[in-house]
Order: structure tokens, then C-alpha cells, then sequence
């Protein structure tokens, strides 16, 4: 067999699902596997995949995904992969531990960017660099700086999965592949245990990568429209120095239970020790049979997928607990399928699994309702052809659905290949076959591998981890001699000066980058055509969106009183869940899964350009195919002129599911909840936002749920009035993104949509900000911190200019990054600026630390004023800002962001001035900036979001530093 840059080929297929011609190769001297997926994307993708199966909870796959990432053998300095990030014009980089598998993937538009990035990431997996001091800052490593001092722990992996363990959904996801899969590589944690972390030794790490990160056990994906043999000769180069290893990392199949199981886990429950959660999980066959696979991704639609789903209503309705949990599990060695429920009173979680069971017998002996399968059909049919995927590049989704079978030892390309087994699925419909029924019966209610999970309260829990730990320090202490604390002591001084020593401009050099030739000094323009329609506000884009016709439709909050602003979310929630005068919440929800691409609801809150003004938007964001639109437009004028909000009991749920998900937010989005609370104190935008889906949101739910029951009448006076305020052709706006043929022919039917809506002079409210002016300290029961502090930089006096763009990026991958990532073992550590409202933000994620990076935010001025900063770096700073301005976009997004710039006062020649300013960005500009980020410390506020125990430690060391507010 010929052979292409030393690869055989082993199958091609065109895929017209994904417009892609697909060619499998097999690297014949090491038996790496590559799939070439050639198409006209521009936005083009790379991953290398390994099978990665831990054998404890050592987080020796997740520790090495980080550690290999800092230094190899072309590229030694010290974070390559950072240094890139500071110089990429990248739309995606990063690196992902599964619980089965670590992959390594990078996108990008510009083609040298996309090369430079593909060639650090072969050496980084192939030759990287991890000393022991990597995975002591990595992983773990006994920190001490003195002998009279405390023994403590420290490291990357180490603090951020405490901070995973700090949130019960979490944790409660983790516990039901453990029990469910007990026997094999998932019944332990790959991101790793921080009670089992410090176990893991060098001499193990090591090995782990030498056999698992061979080409062997490589799969190499490359996605979009770069040059086919290219990605052939460039694997090629790196495999060929490598012979063929017999590596076993096969994923061990789950002996099938012979009874259903049950376990039972604690939590941290904070304040509220009155809650459980529970998961009833099944173990399903492997995902190679892509007909099941797609058959039970529609079963967990219809049974989940929306309020008004069997299964969901069954369990919301049953008044059992506050949200409804779980969906199907594909990228398993064998599928899963989960459901449950949080927030479950104590004591009544078996009412709950009986409730799950009673309810699938129900189904599966009477049938499914006709109108329930079609709509899960039409909503996951819409979705397979849209392949919108968001701010993610489509070729990285698709890389990940190829390994859900490839890693397995099956077909990559099956899982793209949609067609067929939609098609045989729908023919088994038309027939008469029973699809999801029998589904039920055989793989859930005959089926004994079945795990129940029960999390229960433990208020205890977090005083003996602590207890635990604190015993293991001294146990490891006290088997030290004087010369091993000393060395100790001084490995924790080493370890500290590696991390400050800078690398040498020759490391620095030998790492790829762009020049600023490679950047376009345009700025990217969307179409906009602005006019009137009725009497509400036209924005249009003749875009291309592959017939996919998007409307958002949205209503100026600005009319609202402040006092209704914590009702925005639960008022969007109900005008499409609590049905209309024609129809219940279930008709309604099957409607709109059976006629269009979904209906749903965002905010957009933002302070205006160089103006007072604010915008606050409520939308409702619609998409349908152009022959549905009638469809669409009819639903929407329905729910928005006769939704009945008069239900108490499923308000009351939308409340519950609302609380629900706010908490379980806290511990995974700590930093952008403690940049929500801090941003609210500058400025009408951001109080806004903060009191529609913020601290004070969540506190709102919690005391509308007494009200709802002790005073229903005025709360549903609130829903009724918002419809008056809102639903107001002159408060509201009409944003379309869809091809001009086919605009053509929609116009008509959107003036009728509109003419059929009130219209009344909109009388603009002025809000009066209500925010604590106090340092704050939110209290949860976590692990770690989150520490923001903050200024409006426009209140003191700064004046916009587009370096700071590039000083803030630089500053999040350089300062921060080091200190509180690599030296203060964060997870995470950035500055944000918002160029509208002026606000400036440092953040800490999954942070160990409090006063001591409060201490680094507050030297970033004299960071600044001492940079000496090379003309190399200045223009990575450049092309790394530039980058980030010029995310790629798919069509919707294309619109959405012209209509958010219109609303925000954002015009193309500001925009382009902006671009000029960065790429006109001087040292001295930094130097400048110094000053301001001086006023910062000495201004800014604080808000930190972490234990009492962490907070109160901080106050006793500065005493009324933080006023305590309990959250959780």
C-alpha cells in the first residue's frame, strides 16, 4: 500500500451532514491513528488525544495535562503555552483531562498562527519537560518557609479540585460514574482527590506519561480548510523519531450488576443541612451503535429536555425537591443514562427514585404522547443540521463526538454521519414501532445495572477533611528530621525563585509567533441595516446562515421600575413555561419543540460608549427554518400577549429551579459572581445585572418564595404589570440575521407579528443604585477563594484608549498568572476592563490565598513601572489582544454582536480608533498605566467570596476588613 508522509490510508468517506470529506490514516511506523476532516472552515482545528485511564485518585492524568504544557524540548522556557497565548491569534486553546482520556486541542483563523500552534503542542506532548519541580507546582508539593512555621500544602491541581469538591453537583456527578462503574478507570477520579493528590510520587508520574503519551496511543484530528498532505508531513516529522510501543490503555468493560445498588455520600451543605440530592443512573452498551446513540439522546429530550417533559413534570410537580438533574452520557466506554433530583427534603430522596421508576413503567406500558416525540424529533433534528456550537470552534465539538466511538476502538466518523440513523429512527416512527418505549423497557426498568446516589447533608464534613489533613501534615512532619524540614525549607525558597527567575530572551525567541504584518489593521464589520418597523426598532444582517432565519426580539428594560428587576428572569421563564388562554405549559413547550429551533430567553446589560446612559435589554431568542417562521411569529405573539402566569404551584417550581441553580453556581462561577457584586457598585448596568442574576437575585428568590406562598395576589400583580411595561412596540426591538432572499419573503410577516402588539409612549425610569459601598466577604462552605477588587477607572479620571486592551491581556498572562497561579497555586488569576463602563477588575479562581493576593493586585503598578518590556514581547502583547478582538464568529453571533455594539453606542469608526490604539500600543504606555492601577489599590473595593473561617482569619489580620455576608 502507498503510503503519504509515512501514513497509510485506512478509509475516506464524505460526510455532506457536515459538508467534510473525512480520511482516516494509520502512521505505519508508530500506528498512530490521524482523521484529516477537509472542509471550507476557516476556523480551523487540531487535537491530539490520548487514552489516559487512572488507576486511583491521585490526579495523575490531570496533573500531567497541566505539567506537560510547561516546557519541552524546542521550546524550554518555562510556560510555552502561555507565551503563546500572549502572541496567538487563537479562537481556541486549551487542554481537557476526561475521566478516560486527555486531548490537547487549538484552533485558529490565521494559518501560520494555526502551524505555530500545532507545533508547540506536538512538542509539549511528545517531549515535554516535567522535572519534579513541575509537578511539584503543578500537582503538590510541602510548602514551608520556616522551622517554627506550619507544614501546608501547595500546587495548581491541588487547590483547584478543592474547589471542585467544594460544590455538591460536582461532586454528586463524580459520585454516580463511581458508582455506576465501580470496577473500572471510572470509579476513580482522573481530575484527582485533594485527599489523595499527595500521594502521588515523581517516579509514577513520569512512567505515566513515557507509556501513555506515545503516538501509539495517539489520535491526531484536523479539521477546516488548511492544505490536507500538509497536516500529513507535519505529524510526520514528529512520529517518525518514535517506534511502535505496545501500549495497553484499553477502558475495561463494567461487569453488568445482578441487583440495583445504592450509595450513600455527604456534602458540605453550608447553612442549610435541610437538603439532599439523588441520582438513579443506568449503565448502558457502548456508543458504537449510532442508531441506539441517537435514539437515546431524543429519549433524554423527551423525557427531560424540557419543563414540560414527562419525566421532568412528573418529578417538579411532585413538590420532592427544587430542580430536576442528570441527562445522557455518551462519551463513556459504556453510555449512561441519569436522572434525579436536588434540593430533595431529608428523608424523601426514596420517594424520589420510586417517583422515577413509576413514572418510566407509565410510559413505557401506555406510550409517549405523539406530540412529545415529535417535538424532542424536530429540536434535536434542528440541532444535528445547525451545528451551532457557540463561542467553541464546531471542529473541536466534532473532534470530541469522533472519540466518543474512536477511543473505543470504533468508527471516528460515524458519530458526524447523522443521516442514516435519524432517518432509520424516523421510519421505525412511520411504521408504528414503539422506539422509545421499548428503549425504556429494555435499557432502563429491565435493566439491573442500576446505581442509586444519595448525597446527603454533613455539616461536619468540612471541620474533618480540614482535621484530616491537618492530621496527615503532622503525621508527614513528624516523620521528618531537622535536615528534612530544612530541606524543606529550601526547596520551598527554590522552588519560589525558579518560579520568579524570568526566562531568557533566547528561550523566549525560539517560540513561534506572528509579526504585526500578519494582523489586519481593519477592524471586521458585520451589516446593519437600522430602521423602523410598526413602531418598534428594526435592526437587520444579510448574513448567510445555511436557512436557519434568527430573530431577537427584545424589550427595553428601561421601562421597568428597579424594584421589578429581580423578576426579569423568572418573568422571561414564565411567559414560555406556564402556557397561555390556549393552551397549557405541555402544549405550549411541544409546540414550540415541534415548530421551531427553540425559543429562549438573555439579558443584555451593558453601560452605553462614552455616555451616562445605559442599555438593559430582556430578549427572547428565537430561530426556526423559513418555511416555519409563521410558526414562530405565532407562538410569540401568544405567549406575549396571553401568557397566564396564574399558576402559583408552577411559578412557585420556576422559583425553586431558579434558587436551585443560582447556588449550585456559586462554587464553579466564584469569580464571576464576585465580579457581578463588584461591578454593580459603578454604575446602572451593572446593578442591574447584578440584581437579575446575582447575590442579591439568589437573595431575592429565597424571600419570594415566603411570599409567593403568604402574598400570591401581588406577586402575580408584578408578572402582570411587567407585560404593560414590556410588551410595547415603542420599548422594543426587532434584531434579524438571515440571507436577503429569504428576508424578502419574511418582512411581511413580521410587520403583521408586530401590528398585532400594543404601542404606547414608554416612559424611561431612572435607577437608583443599591449596592453595600463596604468591602464584602460572601461566605459559602468551600475550600478556596475567590478574591475580586475593583475601580471604575472613568470615576478617577482615566480616559479610554486602546492599549489597555493590550496592558490587561498582558497583565492576566504574565503578572497574575505568576503570582497567583504558579507562585500562589490559584487555578486562576486575570484583570478584566470593560471599555463601556470603565470598570476594572482583578479576579482570583479556586485561590488558597486572600490577603496575600489582595497584596498582588496592589503591586501590579509598581509590576508596571519596573517592566522593562522587549519590542518582541510588546508586539506578542499586540497580536494577543488583537486576537482576542477578532473572536471567530458563526452567523448568529455575527448579528447578535452588531446589534450589541448598536445598542451600546459602539460604531465602527470608534471601533476602528480602538484598533489603532492598540496597534499603535508604546512601553510608555505601560509605564502610564502604572499610575492609574495606583489609584486602583488605593480606591478600589473588595469582594471575596470564600469560608467564614477564610474570611474571619482575613478580618483578624486586618481588622473590618470584610463585612460577612452569608450566602450559602
Amino acid at each position: 500500500m502507498s503510503t503519504i508522509h509515512g501514513f497509510e490510508l485506512v478509509r475516506e468517506q464524505d460526510v455532506p451532514e457536515i459538508n467534510s470529506r473525512t480520511r482516516l490514516f494509520r502512521h505505519v511506523k508508530t500506528g498512530a491513528e490521524l482523521l484529516s476532516v477537509e472542509n471550507q472552515d476557516e476556523n480551523k482545528c487540531f487535537g491530539v488525544a490520548f487514552t489516559t485511564p487512572p488507576t486511583s485518585s491521585n490526579g495523575i492524568a490531570h496533573i500531567l495535562e497541566h505539567s506537560v504544557l510547561c516546557g519541552s524540548r524546542k521550546y524550554p522556557s518555562k510556560e510555552p503555552f502561555v507565551e503563546l497565548l500572549k502572541g496567538s491569534l487563537a479562537s481556541f486553546v486549551n487542554a481537557i483531562t476526561f475521566s478516560d482520556k486527555t486531548i490537547y486541542p487549538v484552533a485558529s483563523q490565521n494559518l501560520q498562527d494555526f502551524y505555530n500552534l500545532v507545533d508547540v503542542y506536538l512538542d509539549a506532548v511528545f517531549y515535554p519537560r516535567i522535572t519534579p519541580d513541575v509537578l511539584k507546582q503543578e500537582g503538590w508539593h510541602y510548602e514551608l518557609d520556616a522551622p517554627n512555621q506550619p507544614l501546608t500544602y501547595k500546587g495548581v491541581v491541588f487547590n483547584e479540585m478543592k474547589g471542585a469538591y467544594s460544590s455538591p453537583d460536582n461532586l454528586l456527578y463524580r459520585y454516580t460514574r463511581q458508582a455506576t462503574f465501580p470496577d473500572t478507570t471510572y470509579g476513580v477520579d482522573s481530575g484527582g482527590d485533594p485527599e489523595v493528590i499527595p500521594t502521588l510520587t515523581y517516579d509514577e508520574f513520569k512512567r505515566f506519561h513515557e507509556t501513555l503519551y506515545h503516538p501509539s496511543n495517539a489520535r491526531v484530528y484536523f479539521y477546516g480548510d488548511d492544505d490536507p498532505d500538509e497536516r500529513l508531513r507535519l505529524m510526520d516529522e514528529y512520529l517518525s523519531g518514535f517506534d511502535r510501543l505496545d501500549v495497553d490503555a484499553r477502558i475495561q468493560l463494567q461487569p453488568r450488576f445482578d441487583e440495583p445498588r445504592r450509595v450513600v455520600f455527604p456534602y458540605h451543605p453550608g447553612d442549610d443541612a435541610s437538603k439532599e440530592y439523588i441520582t438513579v443512573s443506568w449503565a448502558l452498551p457502548e456508543p458504537h451503535d449510532t442508531e441506539l446513540n441517537l435514539a437515546f439522546s431524543i429519549l433524554s429530550h423527551i423525557l427531560t429536555g424540557t419543563s414540560a417533559a414527562p419525566l421532568r413534570k412528573a418529578l417538579t410537580e411532585s413538590g420532592l425537591g427544587e430542580d430536576v438533574i442528570g441527562g445522557f452520557d455518551s462519551g463513556l466506554r459504556q453510555m449512561m443514562y441519569t436522572t434525579g433530583m436536588k434540593g430533595v427534603p431529608v428523608g424523601k430522596a426514596e420517594q424520589v427514585e420510586t417517583l422515577v421508576l413509576d413514572t418510566l413503567r407509565e410510559l413505557a406500558e401506555n406510550g409517549i404522547a405523539p406530540d412529545a416525540v415529535e417535538a424532542s424529533m424536530n429540536t434535536v433534528e434542528f440541532n444535528l443540521r445547525e451545528y451551532n456550537t457557540g463561542q467553541l470552534p464546531r471542529g473541536l465539538m466534532m473532534m470530541v463526538s469522533s472519540l466518543s466511538t474512536w477511543l473505543y476502538g470504533g468508527d471516528p466518523v460515524a458519530p458526524l454521519a447523522f443521516e442514516a440513523p435519524l432517518t432509520a429512527i424516523k421510519d421505525r416512527l412511520a411504521a408504528g414501532e414503539r422506539v422509545f418505549e421499548d428503549l425504556i423497557a429494555r435499557y432502563l426498568l429491565d435493566n439491573a445495572h442500576r446505581s442509586t446516589v444519595l448525597l446527603k447533608p454533613d455539616v461536619e464534613l468540612q471541620a474533618r477533611l480540614n482535621a484530616r489533613e491537618e492530621d496527615r501534615l503532622a503525621q508527614a512532619r513528624e516523620a521528618m528530621t531537622e535536615d528534612d524540614l530544612q530541606r524543606v525549607i529550601e526547596d520551598t525558597q527554590r522552588l519560589r525563585e525558579l518560579q520568579e527567575r524570568p526566562d531568557s530572551p533566547e528561550d523566549l525567541a525560539k517560540i513561534p509567533t506572528l509579526t504585526l504584518a500578519d494582523l489586519d489593521r481593519n477592524i471586521r464589520t458585520y451589516p446593519i441595516d437600522v430602521s423602523q418597523m410598526q413602531d418598534a426598532r428594526l435592526l437587520y444582517h444579510d448574513l448567510f446562515t445555511n436557512g436557519v432565519f434568527y430573530l431577537d426580539l427584545g424589550f427595553n428594560l428601561m421601562a421597568l421600575p428597579q424594584e421589578y428587576l429581580p423578576y426579569v428572569t423568572l418573568f422571561s421563564r414564565a411567559l414560555l413555561e406556564m402556557g397561555t388562554e390556549q393552551e397549557d405549559f405541555v402544549t405550549l413547550s411541544q409546540r414550540i419543540g415541534r415548530k421551531t429551533g427553540g425559543i429562549r430567553p438573555s439579558t443584555l446589560t451593558s453601560q452605553v460608549r462614552e455616555s451616562a446612559d445605559s442599555a438593559a435589554w430582556l430578549f427572547l431568542r428565537a430561530k426556526s427554518t423559513p418555511d416555519r417562521v409563521e410558526d414562530l411569529l405565532d407562538i410569540l405573539r401568544d405567549v406575549l400577549l396571553t401568557a397566564k402566569f396564574d399558576n402559583r404551584e408552577r411559578f412557585r417550581q420556576i422559583v425553586l429551579e431558579e434558587k436551585a441553580g443560582a447556588e449550585a453556581s456559586l462554587a464553579p462561577s466564584g469569580h464571576i459572581v464576585v465580579a457581578r457584586r463588584l461591578s454593580a457598585r459603578f454604575n446602572a448596568a451593572d446593578w442591574s445585572a447584578e440584581q437579575m442574576n446575582g447575590v442579591s437575585y439568589l437573595l431575592f428568590l429565597r424571600n419570594l418564595l415566603t411570599k409567593i406562598d403568604n402574598d400570591w395576589p401581588q406577586v402575580l400583580h408584578y408578572l402582570e404589570n411587567m407585560r404593560s411595561y414590556l410588551v410595547n412596540q415603542q420599548a422594543m426591538l426587532c434584531n434579524v440575521t438571515i440571507d436577503g432572499d429569504n428576508w424578502n419573503g419574511i418582512q411581511p410577516r413580521l410587520d403583521s407579528f408586530l401590528s398585532a402588539l400594543p404601542s404606547a409612549v414608554a416612559n424611561w425610569q431612572d435607577w437608583s443604585l443599591t449596592s453595600s459601598d463596604n468591602n464584602e466577604g460572601l461566605t459559602i462552605p468551600a475550600q478556596v477563594n475567590y478574591v475580586g477588587k475593583g475601580a471604575s477607572l472613568y470615576d478617577l479620571g482615566y480616559k479610554l484608549h486602546g492599549s489597555t486592551k493590550v496592558i490587561v491581556n498582558y497583565l492576566s498572562m504574565s503578572w497574575l498568572w505568576n503570582r497567583l497561579r504558579v507562585q500562589g497555586g490559584a487555578y486562576g488569576g486575570f484583570a478584566r476592563f470593560d471599555a463601556n463602563s470603565g470598570v476594572m477588575l482583578y479576579l482570583s479562581y479556586r485561590d488558597p490565598n486572600l490577603l496575600k493576593t489582595v497584596e498582588n493586585y496592589d503591586n501590579t503598578g509598581r509590576f508596571l513601572r519596573e517592566l522593562d518590556l522587549s519590542d518582541a514581547e510588546l508586539t506578542k502583547a499586540v497580536i494577543g489582544a488583537i486576537g482576542d478582538m477578532d473572536r471567530y464568529l458563526l452567523p448568529d453571533a455575527k448579528g447578535y454582536t452588531s446589534m450589541v455594539h448598536y445598542l451600546t453606542g459602539i460604531t465602527d469608526d470608534k471601533r476602528q480608533q480602538f484598533r489603532d490604539e492598540v496597534l499603535a500600543t508604546s512601553q510608555a504606555d505601560f509605564r502610564a498605566f502604572a499610575d492609574v492601577l495606583d489609584q486602583v489599590r488605593d480606591s478600589g473595593k473588595l469582594v471575596v467570596m470564600g469560608s467564614r473561617d477564610a474570611i474571619d482569619k482575613a478580618n483578624a489580620a486586618q481588622p473590618e476588613l470584610l463585612q460577612v455576608v452569608p450566602v450559602l
